[in-house]
């Protein structure tokens, strides 16, 4: 008579039920671990690069309101002043430093006066960024060059800085702002996607390579914010056009997110430890739909592309966003934009209408 071998599958079946309910405990243990070591904030030092306005500016407002240590970073002086300002009234310890992360002289030395004044760098959140709309055929190369001296060289030098330092402690958190067009090529924007796929890769690589090291690397990539920057972003091309439908598309409620509750998002993640912090929802559709169909995806943002003004005959130059103002923008479909424009220091007050 034939051996049965009925019981020793179901011993077999029994056995991976119980690999599988262990895993699934240790997975569990594991969450828990992980929330009873969230990253802290008071009493710790947050570097803010781009932080006097807009994003940079909601981040170390929300980074001061949890008993952090602030230092910001940017280009504009004046800018620079009514952040630190408006930033004293929340924490005792504010500083606030004229650097142009491009520069990497320029970060070495803004580094070392942050640690200097306030002490080791304990979050450095690289959120410096600039952002050039047109047509490609209106594009230099000197747009490419300027994206990713800021964008993606602006995200390495401070980083260089920190990391020795917390290496030496093996506690840190390094968060990078990266964005959607880091994911996924969006027309009129190629300097600023180039330099966000590039953000992208170096911001997933790193937190590979400082694994175990106490130090987390935090990729944020956020889709449309009200945080009232196509004021000051660059337009190439029919600048009016461009400024309008830029603009328009980042106040257009259900699509954007609000800047304080995309800092809360961010500092939330970068506090656990996340490896992506991806917001909102349409940002993470159009990012899932991009991995699964990327021929679809391409299919759909090639439509939207087609949209987009023309090119015009000839070089129209370079012009900031409240240089190309319209009939559609500034308007009540603006309206949203440019309250955040104004609430997020996009504006010297001067300008304010």
């Amino acid at each position: 008579m034939p051996k049965t071998t009925w019981p020793i599958r179901m011993s077999s079946r029994s056995s991976t039920a119980a690999l599988a309910a262990v895993a699934g405990a240790a997975a569990v243990v594991a969450v828990r671990a992980a929330r009873r070591e969230e990253f802290k904030l008071r009493g710790r030092t947050v570097l803010v690069t781009g932080g006097s306005r807009g994003l940079g500016l909601a981040l170390a407002r929300e980074t001061a309101a949890q008993g952090a240590r602030v230092a910001i970073c940017g280009r504009d002086l004046d800018a620079l002043d009514r952040a630190e300002s408006a930033l004293a009234r929340i924490a005792a310890d504010v500083i606030a430093v004229e650097c142009d992360v491009g520069d990497r002289a320029a970060v070495r030395a803004m580094i070392a006066d942050v640690t200097r004044r306030l002490g080791p760098v304990d979050m450095l959140i690289n959120n410096a960024g600039v952002i050039e709309v047109g047509p490609a055929e209106t594009m230099k190369v000197e747009d490419y060059e300027e994206a990713m001296a800021t964008n993606f060289w602006g995200i390495l030098y401070p980083t260089l800085e920190v990391i020795p330092q917390m290496r030496e402690r093996r506690s840190g958190r390094i968060v990078n702002i990266t964005s959607i067009g880091g994911k996924l090529g969006i027309p009129h924007l190629l300097p600023y996607s180039a330099s966000k796929f590039a953000a992208v890769g170096f911001s997933q690589g790193l937190r590979a390579e400082l694994a175990g090291e106490g130090v987390k690397v935090v990729t944020v990539v956020p889709g449309l914010m009200r945080t009232g920057s196509p004021r000051n972003a660059i337009f190439r091309g029919r600048h009016r056009a461009e400024y309008a439908w830029f603009s328009i598309a980042d106040s257009f409620p259900g699509l954007t997110v609000g800047a304080e509750e995309a800092a809360r998002r961010i500092i939330a993640g970068a506090r656990r430890g996340d490896a992506e912090v991806l917001f909102p929802l349409t940002a993470r559709v159009a990012a899932v739909l991009n991995a699964l169909a990327p021929d679809l995806t391409a299919g759909l943002v090639g439509l939207a592309g087609r949209l987009l003004p023309d090119p015009p005959a000839g070089d129209t130059g370079r012009r900031q966003g409240k240089e190309s103002r319209s009939w559609l923008s500034p308007s009540w479909l603006t309206r949203l934009g440019d309250r955040a424009a104004r609430r997020y220091n996009q504006m010297a007050p001067a300008e304010a209408p």
